[in-house]
């Protein structure tokens, strides 16, 4: 497994594993403590492990949390699905900077998405299954939703979206969150 930093957005990393395969299918190591220590992450502060299932042209996020934030590392299990991160951080160098990614089941990689990164994603077979490990518990009072279609973001979704739940469908705009943190 190697780790490769995202240059888009600082501290963000995708974990690509060695998948062997055989004529039984194929096995990999999708998590690998010594090499998320490598890149200066503590594999010990993973406290939840998460997963969804989407149909084709689902769309979840964009999704972050309030205070001190919430890093996680995300990978589609099953299928295929289109990935967006934005940087939300107000220190961060690559600040209000977005990266995409098409995650898939067939190469298990993993993004890791630092604390303070919206994230978000649509998936594009079928069913999708994506798992989530992140580093704090769950407290659905520190939720924030961002607009998916939110015009300054410009994220290009591969896919009408199909299917979005009431809160992302109702999300403020990434003006309006950012408004809010200031207050």
């Amino acid at each position: 497994m190697k780790a490769t930093g995202i240059p888009a957005i600082d501290g963000a990393y995708l974990f690509e594993p060695v998948p062997y395969a055989d004529e039984r299918g194929f096995f990999c190591r999708t998590f690998d403590a010594e090499v998320a220590r490598s890149v200066g992450l503590d594999p010990d502060a993973f406290v939840q492990d998460s997963v969804s299932r989407s149909v084709r042209g689902v769309l979840r996020g964009l999704h972050l949390r309030s205070g001190a934030g919430e890093a996680k590392l995300v990978r589609c299990s099953y299928g295929k699905v289109f990935d967006a991160v934005v940087d939300l951080r107000p220190d961060s160098p690559t600040y209000l900077a977005r990266a995409f990614f098409e995650l898939s089941g067939a190469t298990q990689t993993t993004l890791y998405i630092p604390a303070g990164c919206a994230h978000g994603f649509q998936a594009l077979t079928e069913t999708a299954d994506v798992s989530y490990r992140i580093d704090r518990p769950h407290d659905p009072a520190e939720d924030v939703t961002i607009a998916f279609d939110d015009p300054e973001l410009a994220i290009p979704w591969p896919l009408p979206a199909v299917s979005v739940s009431r809160r992302d469908r109702e999300a403020p705009s990434l003006a309006e969150v950012l408004k809010q943190r200031e207050n």
